[in-house]
């Protein structure tokens, strides 16, 4: 992963969150989006870590257990940034990690003033839309190419 700027001071009881490359548990996370995540069910170890290593990555740490959760913004930093693979371990959920991981997410230096940022959810657009997120204002002009067996790589 490239140089990444470190945001290791966002902390919440025995949780941080990170964007040091060093922080990433290529094994966790992996299994976590290919075993876990719905979106993403058998994704190849080395598509993970091409995704994870070509985008803005956060790494949500716990003092004992390691790192417990993701996300990644998909981001040329100064225009566009897509919002993918938050994550956070089913034991850990349920303490407002969701929202310092958000918090984190949207404050980060580099994701300030981008023209336009989306996500794809099924279920947390409540989480969502406390940080802005709504429906797409011209769904007119928003266009997709889906690829067949994304994840075979």
């Amino acid at each position: 992963m490239g140089a990444e700027s470190l945001m290791t001071g966002r902390t919440h009881d025995t949780y941080r969150i990170s964007n040091d490359p060093r922080d990433f548990n290529l094994e966790r996370v992996h299994r976590w989006l290919s075993e876990d995540a719905y979106w993403s069910k058998d994704i190849s170890s080395n598509i993970v870590s091409r995704a994870f290593a070509n985008s803005l990555a956060f790494h949500l740490l716990h003092e004992l257990d390691g790192q417990v959760g993701m996300a990644r913004m998909i981001t040329d930093r100064a225009t566009y940034g897509y919002l993918a693979d938050v994550y956070i371990e089913p034991a850990h959920r349920g303490l407002g990690l969701g929202n310092l991981m958000m918090e984190t997410i949207t404050a980060h230096p580099d994701l300030q003033d981008l023209r336009r940022q989306l996500l794809a959810t099924s279920d947390m657009h409540r989480l969502y839309e406390k940080f802005g997120f709504t429906a797409l204002s011209k769904p007119e002009i928003i266009m997709e190419k889906l690829g067949s067996g994304a994840y075979r790589g």
